[in-house]
């Protein structure tokens, strides 16, 4: 078993892709479930935000799982293959664990050290253990990448300027709009974007906040948590959209909704009944988008949303905060390596003890019956002397062998040893075996390479150690 991970991303992929792939949050379940009833995967977990869609999955054989992969995610989208590879990466092995720590501590997002992102891979692990697609392996990374991005995030500076998409988007919208002190603000949308959106609106001075949001309570709850805090804030039902704009400076939407919950004729009714002819900004933070396309081309509207962030934030680096993190990473990754290639070995050797105390027991049997006048106490004497011997000759060998092991190409020990004593590999894996990641040195920095779509899934490029991929692989 190994790790695999097919995904894209908004490094990978433009915002119409993405908008195609989101995955609601009604649907996750389902594609989980989906994903194991593939073949070839036995653990999966789905990472949906809102500029990646990516699987991690424990997968028996490297092509076979990255055929399921990709069949579930065409499925999903609505495209054939072909469209979709372009924009498809594949992480295997060891760069999975680099791919998803880094992802974890906000190297790979639109927004460099946006500490959103932990909150996000937390639901999707949370979402992966209630539909009971994560055994031992995923919840392990899982966990592991959690505490990564939360040490990255206390001992370095990537996250020092708090930033993150929605203060991304309203920095733009404060530059059109030169300010947004003492402005009346629209949020549509209460969830967990939308509250940091609102706590991003008081920080940048709106006088007030109309909250419109599917479910009243949630708004209701929000909406009572700003007035708390001495800001201005109410709820309207979606259904009074226009009249809500219409009183806007700045209209914000993060809803999740699968469909526009913002149409032009929407826009264009509230614009006909404002009392000025003051610009009207949208910042749409949804995807697939909240605002309908055509809603730009309005005169006196400007839209923010995340295709031009995306074009923005596209060159940004993250300066020596970046290289401090991605060092840190590079150290937990080998560390995390180490131990599963460590944890490999540990039922060989275990098997390898058993059948050495069996063999004790044998001779000691065959003592008893050769010489049973023997005295007790001598007898007793013996037998303790001979597994001291036995186990003074094991131990050097055992310790020695999980050293080599947790080294980089350390995986063909536990072979080795099964070979010299004549082990029986099914009795290894009875003991325990642990679903072990098998990684060599170029795990650490291993690259994204993009699925090309002049190949079927079977001849993909992919991220991975130099070990061979074939066993066959993961």
């Amino acid at each position: 078993m190994n790790l695999l991970t097919v995904g894209l991303s908004h490094n990978s992929s433009p915002v119409r892709m993405l908008e195609r792939m989101a995955v609601g949050a009604d649907d996750v379940g389902k594609l989980l479930h989906e994903l194991l009833r593939s073949e070839h995967i036995c653990e999966a977990m789905l990472v949906a935000t809102c500029n990646r869609v990516e699987v991690y999955a424990v997968t028996e054989t490297f092509h076979g799982g990255l055929d399921d992969v990709t069949s579930v995610l065409s499925r999903h989208a609505g495209v054939e293959f072909s469209e979709l590879a372009d924009h498809l990466y594949v992480h295997y092995a060891g760069a999975v664990v680099e791919h998803l720590f880094s992802v974890a501590a906000g190297l790979d997002s639109m927004v460099v050290g946006e500490a959103q992102i932990l909150g996000q891979l937390r639901q999707a692990y949370s979402d992966a253990d209630e539909a009971e697609t994560v055994g031992k392996t995923l919840h392990e990374l899982a966990q592991q990448a959690l505490r990564v991005g939360k040490r990255v995030h206390s001992e370095t500076d990537i996250d020092a300027a708090g930033a993150s998409v929605v203060s991304e988007a309203l920095s733009d919208a404060e530059n059109v709009l030169t300010s947004l002190s003492g402005r009346s603000a629209l949020l549509v949308g209460a969830g967990s974007m939308g509250a940091l959106a609102a706590s991003q609106l008081k920080r940048l001075g709106v006088a007030e906040v109309v909250i419109a949001n599917r479910t009243s309570g949630n708004g209701d709850r929000l909406a009572e948590s700003l007035r708390s805090e001495g800001l201005s804030a109410d709820t309207v039902a979606l259904s009074e959209l226009s009249g809500a704009i219409r009183d806007a400076d700045l209209v914000v939407t993060c809803t999740g909704a699968v469909g526009a919950v913002v149409d032009t004729a929407t826009v264009s009714s509230a614009l006909a009944e404002r009392s000025s002819d003051a610009p009207l900004l949208c910042c749409d933070l949804g995807l697939p988008r909240d605002i309908e396309p055509e809603v730009a081309e309005l005169a006196g509207v400007t839209v923010v949303d995340l295709e031009s962030l995306q074009r923005r934030l596209a060159d940004q680096h993250g300066g020596g905060a970046r290289q401090e993190a991605g060092d840190l990473i590079a150290e937990e990754v080998r560390s995390y390596l180490a131990a599963q290639r460590s944890a490999e070995v540990t039922p060989t050797v275990t098997a390898l003890r058993k059948r050495a105390a069996e063999v004790v027991d044998s001779e000691l049997l065959r003592l008893d019956s050769r010489l049973p006048e023997l005295d007790t106490d001598v007898r007793g004497e013996l037998a303790r002397t001979v597994r001291r011997v036995v186990d003074k000759l094991l131990h050097a060998p055992t310790v020695r062998v999980k050293q080599l092991a947790s080294a980089p190409g350390g995986s063909g020990y536990a072979d080795a040893l099964r070979e010299l004593f004549e082990l029986d590999p099914q009795t290894a894996a009875a003991i325990g075996t642990p679903q072990a990641v098998e990684e060599g040195e170029h795990a650490v920095s291993g690259t994204r390479t993009s699925v090309s779509h002049a190949q079927p899934p079977r001849a993909a490029a992919v991220s991975r150690d130099r070990s061979e991929q074939d066993g066959e692989d993961r």
